[in-house]
């Protein structure tokens, strides 16, 4: 049995499949359009997962949508209402869309996939919910699921056992602690729906110098994790934007001007906003916990990508473990809206070990074949270098070695906002200039943001505070005591942003400022090639980290294409690229000059 899992119409448009309740294929419409968190109805990625399982749209038994669009119009309907005469220009500005296209979705995929579809839909939360909850390793747990809004919720917690999932106890719209986030990510002077880790990247240069103000005028926190929001500060329920003038006088400016110079006064705010946002996430754990007794935990949702708020929520919650869902945003709902059909709808068996998820290592997108990829260099007239498969990891562990920046194209794409090796840009972890190199040269970003490592799972104790396993680099841990470097007086004395050029351990290029790090664990069953390379790394120099961030530019999404891929290295400052076994070194390339003679001089197909 087929069942096709769509996310649409809001932001981070996805598609997945599932054959007999096992997930096969997923991606999200952003990797093939090109546009940063696509929200538009997931053509290509629904093209890709028929074609990856060799159907098409009239075999499938079930179409499942992530939300009910009619009862998200109501909430807008009576928001505005409720509003009104304010809000009047959100209102005009978004109701053509919603009249037009978005509560027509079941006639929509109808015309797109076939007549006779099964339509089936989810609400929001219980497509976030079965995403956390189906996938993870755990028969029961206790999930929790926090983000903007989904139809009227914004956070819900409930219990999954064997094929149910069963809500318990919500938060309602306009309270949420996600659109609190998002309002000082607009306030800060970030994208609202994009910058958010931004915010958290931000946090560690600041003091919480308006954590108590926030608590005591922005929101009403109870000691269970339930709180109301104070609406008399924001305008995200009927305006434009997400804060108003209220809220400016309130912290005494208006909001930051997108790329202006960032202040202390925003590193204060972003460490505010995150240390609250902790403080909610622990007191609804605690709360869950009290009210389930159960010993597991599964996240989704936007908030669940919160990796610092997670970190916290393992060492210092009362639950023994907790899953993660990879993509907890609307891409998720994709995957999870299907598996809410095939389990809880129609009732199917579910089988968990205890142990091992049933993500697959998010490895669910494209993939290309040596022949595939030899073909478009070769049509292309691109140098390159055939490098044997078992020469691979000590090819680029040299590469690493000699402070040489790589891009790694290697197997199937990851689902989910995290490169996890397959399409990543590489380094060595242990270099002081990095970071900086990366930021400035190769990924075109504000310097203060730090890089994930990528450790193999049996070192990554001897690094990192962390006894299990992190692999979809959800989760922060701090760098072992034995591994930090001693800080001089002076040293101890900066602040704010003078803090970053500071080597703080014996792998700088992956230590944040205050000593903590994104970890991912790289494991030999789910990406071999990956873990070989890490490997030989470690065996012939003496370091099993290396440093891992997503192959792209800011503002582009993560590459899935061998042209993708080749478009980005040649646009940076990256010096080599490892397409599967191609080796391209950025000195033999003929250079670009700008994108229309890249269009006269290269196929795109």
């Amino acid at each position: 049995m087929y069942i096709l899992g769509i996310s649409a119409f809001y932001h981070d448009s996805a598609a997945c499949l599932i054959s007999d309740g096992k997930i096969i294929a997923a991606a999200q419409e952003e990797r093939f359009s090109r546009k940063k968190h696509d929200y538009s109805f997931p053509e290509k990625a629904v093209e890709y997962c028929l074609n990856y399982a060799k159907i098409s749209g009239s075999q499938l038994d079930y179409v499942a949508f992530y939300d009910k669009p009619f009862l998200k119009f109501e909430r807008l309907l009576e928001s505005y209402l409720a509003c009104a005469p304010k809000g009047i220009r959100s209102f005009i500005k978004a109701m053509p869309l919603w009249i037009n296209q978005k509560l027509w979705i079941k006639d929509l995929l109808r015309k797109k996939l076939g007549n006779e579809l099964k339509v089936i839909f989810p609400e929001h939360h219980e497509s976030h919910a079965a995403s956390a909850f189906y996938p993870s390793p755990f028969n029961e747990a206790a999930f929790l699921t926090i983000d903007g809004v989904g139809e009227w919720t914004t956070t819900s917690y409930g219990i999954g056992k064997n094929d149910k999932i069963d809500i318990i106890a919500d938060i309602k719209f306009p309270h949420s602690i996600g659109l609190l986030y998002s309002a000082f990510t607009y306030y800060t002077g970030f994208k609202v729906n994009s910058g958010e880790y931004k915010v958290m990247g931000l946090a560690p240069y600041g003091e919480p110098k308006y954590k108590d103000l926030i608590l005591r005028e922005l929101m009403d926190l109870k000691e269970d994790g339930s709180f109301k929001m104070n609406m008399k500060y924001f305008n995200y329920a009927s305006g434009l934007t997400m804060t108003n003038s209220s809220f400016d006088r309130l912290f005494g400016r208006k909001p930051r001007k997108p790329e202006s110079q960032l202040t202390q006064f925003e590193m204060d705010l972003a460490r505010s906003v995150q240390e609250v946002t902790e403080e909610v996430m622990l007191r609804m754990a605690r709360h869950i916990h009290k009210e389930t007794g159960l010993k597991k935990l599964c996240l989704a949702g936007g908030v669940a990508l919160n990796c610092v708020g997670n970190g916290r929520l393992l060492r210092e919650g009362p639950f023994e473990d907790i899953w993660i869902q990879p993509a907890s945003g609307d891409a998720g709902g994709a995957l999870g809206a299907a598996l809410y059909v095939w389990h809880h709808y129609l009732g199917n068996e579910r089988k968990a070990d205890g142990i091992n998820d049933m993500q697959s290592g998010s490895y669910l997108g494209p993939e290309y074949s040596d022949g595939e990829i030899l073909e478009f260099l070769n049509k292309n007239s691109i140098a390159f270098e055939e490098v044997p498969e078992s020469e691979i990891p000590e090819r680029v562990s040299d590469i690493i070695n000699d402070e040489k920046v790589l891009g790694l194209f290697e197997g199937r794409m990851e689902f989910g906002p995290r490169a996890l090796g397959a399409r990543s840009i590489i380094g060595d972890a242990r270099s002081g200039k990095m970071q900086s190199l990366m930021n400035l040269k190769i990924k075109f970003r504000e310097s203060f943001r730090p890089f994930a490592p990528s450790v193999l799972m049996d070192k990554a104790c001897y690094y990192f505070e962390i006894d299990r396993p992190s692999p979809y680099m959800l989760l922060t841990a701090s760098i072992k005591e034995e591994r930090r470097r001693e800080m001089t007086e002076e040293e101890r004395k900066l602040f704010g942003i003078s803090k970053l050029n500071v080597v703080r351990s014996d792998i700088p290029a992956v230590t944040h400022v205050d000593y903590s790090a994104r970890i991912q664990t790289v494991h030999k069953e789910t990406n071999p090639v990956y873990y070989g390379i890490i490997s030989r790394f470690n065996e012939k120099y003496g370091c099993p980290v290396i440093v891992n961030t997503s192959f792209n530019v800011r503002g582009e999404p993560i590459v899935c294409t061998p042209m993708d891929a080749y478009r980005c290295f040649m646009r940076t400052g990256m010096d080599y690229l490892l397409l599967g076994r191609f080796l391209l070194k950025k000195q033999d390339q003929k250079p670009i000059e700008n994108d229309q003679d890249w269009k006269k001089e290269f196929e795109l197909d």
